[in-house]
């Protein structure tokens, strides 16, 4: 799964031209009858990893078969569940959520049915099916009719409404999302990872409709009232999070890929050619990932469907041969789609596209280590970008994802990547930062430490052992370390088993000989809790790429309080050479200094890796924030684009902190747009014919940048290009159409705002529709923001829209926002996935100054269960620090200014 960040020809699915009947490599084959499954031969489930169900009975196979009812937004069910019992019991107990059930009954081996009786427990999330008498061990069939809703957020089966791409009527899909507990809300199941299971799958759709599932079709049949039944291919064994469905009046576009699957996206109608660049970087993706794991993609096609609309928990979801992607970074509009988008859209199709084999060919036990799966496809998605497209440079990616990590990290709220889940709101929370980012800069760091080639090694033999089954976190370490790489899982352990931040302190720097020597100590870095790491005294075995001027990069393990580097050559010292390291530097004033005089001549990854490094270390208060400052002077004119949009964000992020002091704004907005003027001017405000993907990315970042501290240049050019459309409707049409856009709507007056809202409306376009309305609430303007929340409570902005709105209001007014949700609190709840609701609110408040909100935020959280709270518990912390530390980080900034 992509969590959200940023933030389908018709019929062919029935025309794969691939055999009904015949068996692929890798892929099981039909489940046998009942009477002829074998007795059962042990305990179903290594009894250490986590259930929420009884551990007497696992589930074998699935037949399924679905009517849904689009209008009524309901649909019935038939589950036939072939299963085995371990142990005499008269209760069979699964999960189930929102599901009534008709009637149900159990028939074993002799063929007699045994009628069961159905009770919910709404609480537990379960379906106890009781028998008369206990049931003797051995395998049956427990087949059920049921009923179920569809959902108008992404959980469970979801109804997703927007306009027609021709036409503009009012149109609706319906689509499935199951992780982390959803699957129980579309069949009664055995809904935990580590229970495995094939499924065959059957649906009675519209006959105009396409259907889409996890494998091709078997076969299509007409049913009365215009209806056709269509049936899918048996899966592999599979977890029930994995399971994918999908219905409505889509197209396909598809061809062959070199590892002999098809491949297909699958999207509204009227999409046409905007399919093609997903489609065209899906296939070779197949057969780089099936020679990097070693292990071919095992099923017969692989479909990326595209869903309109948003999610407040999620962008795509991995489902087996079935990926779900919302539009907006899926399909490649040439009327809306930057560049930096289409970059997004390759990246989340790679990250989806790894875990065909990380997290679905072998899947976590339990959602302890959700990690497996997210922050290997994570890592994955970058590498495979890198590899496929250079010239976007990903890897300098790398330092963002760590920044983002380490400002969750660096609060005692956080946790260690492998965690621990116990409840269905556990799991919700575990899809954060730390899982994903985090996971990705430790994996970068352990392969720099066994090297590339062991390490792939390694994943090899780990994939070849555990496809079709579940791991845990050490049985990679294992197959890792039995491929050559000694001492890895002990470094492993330290930073995925515990939580925060290593701080490594350069001491004496010394050169003799040719040979340099570096005293460093280790302690932790933290915002919030300073004065305890010393008493708790965590420690990790850090991994150390460090060079000498032009030396070359020496390896070595920090272990313990201290140790001392030794590097080849003499001259400035660069700890996390190469940034492949997840930990934090303070240099010493001098050292910092050196490292400042040669800025220019740095590799850019690490020129963004110090200025992460020394921003965190100034807010946190280990050094003064003109530490940072200076660095930030010191980047070149001639910077790598990556860099130069790194430093206009800063310029930007400095303007926002000062947002009561007008004067000193001014200040930091003349130095801002001095310093980006230089970039500015060689690119020019149009994209040039055959301009690298980097130049009309930063192209972006900058108007942006300059048009959030106030450029007048760049502000009056937003408004003369938004009165263009007054005349010619496309005369913003194309890569920078959001960001104009976003610049008018954050300083709009009453008429901009309203015809933004009616640019909206009128859209034939979902993902226009959804990015105009967001807009909406982007608006500086008190009174224009408090219409933007009262849009929201209305069906105009459609129902994934409306609570993006919200969250756009609360970037400038969260105070606002966070009592208007408290407010409006069941209407606000029905806009948001039930995955998302408890962070919602939290969020709201997360870009807060107002002292008051912490008590607020307090009172709103006391009543609440622990596992609910955690994000409040988040907040919280982080608005207590930004008290403290933020009055502190004005002052010192003020000084450097008037210094300067």
């Amino acid at each position: 799964m992509k969590i959200s960040t940023r933030l389908l020809l018709v019929s062919a699915v029935s025309a794969l031209g691939l055999s009904a009947c015949a068996t692929q490599p890798g892929v099981a084959p039909p489940a046998p009858p009942v009477a002829l499954m074998p007795a059962p031969t042990g305990a179903p489930l290594d009894a250490s990893v986590p259930s929420q169900l009884p551990r007497i009975a696992r589930p074998l196979h699935y037949d399924i078969s679905v009517t849904p009812d689009a209008k009524a937004l309901t649909f019935t069910g038939d589950a036939a569940i072939d299963l085995e019992l371990y142990a005499p019991s008269a209760t069979i107990v699964m999960n189930a959520l929102d599901l009534d059930f008709a009637d149900a009954t159990l028939t074993g081996p002799d063929g007699k049915p045994i009628p069961l009786t159905a009770a919910i427990d709404a609480t537990a999330q379960t379906v106890t099916f009781t028998a008369p008498a206990p049931i003797a061990p051995g395998t049956y069939r427990l087949a059920t009719h049921y009923s179920g809703i569809i959902n108008t957020q992404a959980n469970g089966l979801f109804a997703l409404d927007y306009p027609d791409k021709t036409s503009g009527a009012d149109t609706r899909g319906l689509f499935t999302q199951f992780e982390a507990p959803d699957a129980r809300r579309f069949v009664p199941s055995f809904d935990e990872p580590s229970y495995k299971a094939t499924f065959s799958l059957s649906a009675i759709v519209p006959a105009d409709d396409l259907a889409v599932s996890n494998m091709p079709v078997v076969n299509e049949t007409p049913v009365e009232g215009g209806r056709k039944k269509v049936t899918f291919r048996i899966s592999p064994k599979m977890s029930s999070y994995l399971l994918f469905f999908a219905t409505g009046p889509f197209e396909r576009l598809a061809r062959k890929s070199e590892s002999g699957a098809e491949v297909g996206i699958v999207s509204p109608k009227g999409s046409g050619e905007q399919a093609r660049f997903a489609l065209d970087s899906l296939a070779p993706l197949l057969t780089y990932y099936g020679d990097y794991f070693g292990q071919p993609y095992p099923l017969p096609k692989l479909d990326n469907v595209a869903g309109p609309g948003q999610s407040q928990f999620f962008g795509a979801m991995e489902n087996w041969g079935a990926i779900f992607t919302f539009e907006r970074i899926l399909l490649d509009d040439p009327k809306i789609t930057s560049e930096a988008t289409r970059q997004d859209i390759y990246a989340v199709q790679a990250h989806e596209v790894a875990h065909q084999w990380f997290g679905d060919l072998v899947t976590m036990a339990w959602w302890d280590d959700l990690w497996l799966n997210e922050g290997f496809a994570s890592w994955m998605e970058t590498k495979a970008s890198d590899h496929f497209h250079p010239d976007w440079q990903p890897l300098l990616g790398r330092v963002g994802g760590r920044e983002a990590a380490m400002s969750l990290d660096a609060f005692a709220t956080t946790h260690p990547i492998v965690q621990t889940i116990r409840t269905v709101e556990d799991s919700n929370q575990a899809f954060d930062a730390i899982t994903y980012q985090k996971g990705e800069a430790v994996i970068t760091m352990l392969e720099a430490y066994a090297g590339a080639d062991k390490w792939r090694d390694g994943l090899r033999a780990y994939m070849a052992q555990h496809k079709y089954g579940n791991t845990r976190t050490d049985d990679l370490w294992n197959a890792v370390e039995a491929a050559g790489a000694t001492g890895l899982t002990a470094i492993a352990h330290d930073f995925t088993g515990q939580p925060g931040i290593p701080l490594l302190r350069v001491g004496a720097i010394a050169c003799a000989g040719g040979t340099t020597t570096v005293q460093v100590t280790q302690s932790e870095f933290s915002r919030d809790r300073k004065d305890s790491i010393d008493a708790e005294g965590r420690r990790w075995q850090v991994p150390v790429l460090a060079r000498a001027g032009d030396g070359a990069v020496a390896r070595q393990v920090i272990t313990g309080g201290a140790g001392t580097l030794t590097l080849p050559g003499c001259g400035p010292v660069l700890i996390n050479a190469g940034q492949a390291g997840y930990y934090r530097t303070l240099y010493s004033p001098a050292a910092l200094a050196a490292l400042r005089g040669r800025f220019a001549s740095l590799a850019p990854i690490d020129q963004l890796g110090l200025l992460g490094d020394n921003f965190a270390l100034a807010y946190a208060g280990y050094q003064p924030m003109g530490a940072a400052l200076d660095l930030l002077a010191a980047a070149p004119e001639a910077a790598n684009q990556k860099l130069t949009g790194d430093v206009a964000g800063r310029y930007e992020a400095l303007y926002d902190l000062f947002d009561d002091q007008p004067a000193v704004q001014k200040q930091i907005a003349a130095r801002g747009a001095a310093a980006l003027a230089p970039a500015m001017r060689r690119l020019g405000f149009d994209a040039r014919q055959g301009e690298p993907a980097l130049d009309s990315v930063l192209r972006s970042d900058l108007i942006g940048a300059l048009g959030a501290i106030g450029d007048a240049t760049v502000l009056a050019e937003a408004r003369r290009r938004f009165s263009l459309l007054d005349h010619d409707p496309a005369a913003l049409d194309g890569a920078l159409k959001s960001r104009w856009l976003g610049i008018v709507a954050a300083h709009a007056g009453a008429a901009e705002w309203d015809k933004l809202r009616a640019m909206a409306k009128g859209s034939k376009s979902a993902v226009e529709r959804s990015t105009f309305y967001t807009l909406l609430g982007n608006a500086k303007d008190t009174a224009l923001a408090r219409r933007a929340l009262d849009l929201a409570l209305t069906d105009e902005p459609g129902k994934t829209t409306s609570a993006a709105i919200i969250g756009a209001v609360a970037r400038n007014h969260a105070e606002m926002a966070v009592d208007f949700a408290q407010a409006n609190q069941a209407a606000v709840d029905r806009l948001i996935d039930a995955s998302a609701r408890a962070r919602f609110l939290a969020g709201l408040a997360a870009s807060s100054t107002d002292p008051a909100m912490v008590a607020k935020l307090e009172a709103i959280a006391a009543p609440l269960p622990a596992d609910v709270r955690k994000p409040y518990d988040k907040t919280i912390a982080t608005l207590k620090e930004r008290s403290v530390s933020r009055p502190r980080i004005k002052g010192e900034v003020s000084a450097w200014l008037k210094g300067k």
